[in-house]
């Protein structure tokens, strides 16, 4: 039976299905207009994730049906364009819930003065076929680590959420946390460009210094360098010490001179130290492309201990292609540089074999200062994901990966931007 009287806590993830069961994808947020009267706010429509992981916006209008486990719409042609939040809309599990508010009802005098926290929005079926906002559901602040009870309160009994006061900064993110539970550093990093950036500066300092790292260094240039410049400094210096040095490096190469020279030196030496040696080249050469922690081995390491040290889960894929082989020290810049062994060569040869033995020695390295378009011509020739950048010296410098070179061959603001397939002109909004 189709529902009249929903709560958006549990849209999120609903399956949204066209007329003819045909999959359209997943509700992720439901968008309101928050009035500033405290009548009773309307639902516009539903924030729904394809399975491209692109959000769209489908209004009201089209549901037909609320059910458990489902939401039907009348038509499977929606519009595709990302979902762009309207002056006056709010997202009801990105901004208000988990927003402090006040209750004000005779019937529940013990909530009177007292501070509260959304947990969730009941949304229902008008008589003018419209949904609004009816309902709260609010509980006091945990403390020692025990939920409070939830009280279900009218919309007009609450007040404090007017677009103002949950544009206020302090706001609670942990709704916005569950939602990033399990997904990529890119996906998390996608939904959270898509926030207001009150909303995205309370996610970041909530979320761990390696979490946090990861998710930055899937956000374009410009976004970077605003959430970085939001917080405290010393934590900021925390999140660049747990990010990639290369990725560090392009971050604080963005930066003035004084802040970037303030940031470092608030890093452990250790970290800073290889982020300052890839400062010194370009970025679009072999030098500032690179990094310098790629998967180092001598050449009597055996085949079995290389294998263990490339299913490192913390490796991207490029990077695990491929070993370098050299005299120790093992840490950049190395000892002379002997030559690489690619991953497919230590799938066929015997556990127990040295991979000294098995070196590709023919396939010449990069140098630091050879050029974007050099080493993308590199890559192309040898079919390679992944490659060693050396000195005149033959020390290993560190390897560049294939994703670092599509990252400086794309427009800058490629993560912002995203191409329409061809036929979609039409919008919903």
């Amino acid at each position: 039976m189709a529902a009249t009287r929903v709560y958006v806590a549990r849209l999120a993830g609903l399956a949204v299905l066209g007329p003819d069961g045909e999959s359209i994808g997943r509700v992720r947020d439901v968008v309101v207009a928050v009035r500033y009267d405290r009548q009773q706010p309307r639902v516009h429509g539903l924030v729904v994730e394809l399975p491209t992981r692109r959000r769209i916006f489908v209004p009201m209008l089209r549901v037909t049906a609320i059910e458990p486990g489902v939401v039907t719409l009348n038509t499977g042609t929606v519009s595709l364009r990302r979902f762009t939040q309207r002056a006056g809309e709010l997202l009801a599990i990105a901004q208000i819930v988990d927003s402090s508010v006040r209750v004000h009802d005779a019937d529940l005098p013990d909530l009177e003065d007292v501070d509260l926290l959304v947990v969730d929005l009941g949304i229902e079926l008008t008589r003018t076929k419209d949904f609004r906002v009816t309902r709260v559901a609010v509980r006091g602040h945990r403390r020692l680590g025990r939920r409070r009870t939830v009280h279900v309160v009218d919309w007009v009994r609450v007040t404090g959420l007017t677009p103002y006061e949950i544009g206020r900064p302090g706001q609670d993110v942990t709704q916005l946390l569950e939602q990033f539970e399990g997904l990529r550093a890119a996906d998390v990093a996608q939904m959270l460009r898509e926030l207001p950036e009150k909303r995205r500066v309370e996610v970041a300092e909530a979320l761990d210094d390696e979490r946090l790292a990861d998710v930055v260094q899937e956000l374009s240039d410009d976004d970077q360098v605003r959430l970085l410049g939001k917080l405290e400094v010393g934590r900021a210096a925390d999140v660049l010490e747990a990010m990639d040095p290369d990725d560090a490096a392009d971050l604080l190469g963005e930066l003035e001179t004084a802040e970037r020279e303030s940031l470092l030196a608030l890093m452990d030496p250790r970290e800073s130290e290889p982020v300052r040696r890839l400062l010194q080249h370009s970025p679009d050469t072999a030098g500032g492309l690179m990094t310098p922690k790629p998967v180092i081995l001598t050449p009597a390491t055996t085949v079995a201990e290389a294998l263990a040290r490339v299913r490192n889960p913390d490796l991207t894929p490029a990077l695990a292609s491929m070993v370098f082989v050299v005299r120790p020290p093992t840490a950049t810049p190395t000892g002379r540089y002997l030559g690489c062994v690619h991953l497919q060569a230590l799938l066929r040869e015997p556990p127990a074999h040295l991979i000294g033995g098995m070196l590709d020695s023919d396939l010449s390295p990069l140098l630091p200062d050879m050029s974007l378009s050099a080493v993308t011509r590199y890559f192309a020739t040898y079919n390679l994901v992944c490659g060693a950048v050396v000195d005149a010296g033959n020390h290993l410098l560190g390897a560049v990966s294939v994703d670092d070179v599509l990252d400086h061959l794309l427009p800058e603001d490629w993560r912002d931007t995203e191409e329409l397939p061809e036929g979609v002109a039409g919008s919903d909004r």
